[in-house]
């Protein structure tokens, strides 16, 4: 989910397409959240990787 996230906030960056940079910025966070909550030994929706 981050690298799909920074993939498109390239993207929209690139292109100029404003939808693509916000919806890679909200990807990017979350899963920057995601990796730091399981890297923390945090179980996200009852398993301890979200991938």
């Amino acid at each position: 989910m981050l690298l799909v996230g920074v993939i498109l906030l390239i993207i929209g960056f690139i292109t100029g397409i404003a939808i693509l940079w916000t919806i890679g910025l909200v990807l990017a966070v979350v899963g920057a959240i995601l990796w730091i909550l399981g890297a923390v030994g945090h179980q996200v929706g009852g398993r301890r990787h979200y991938y």
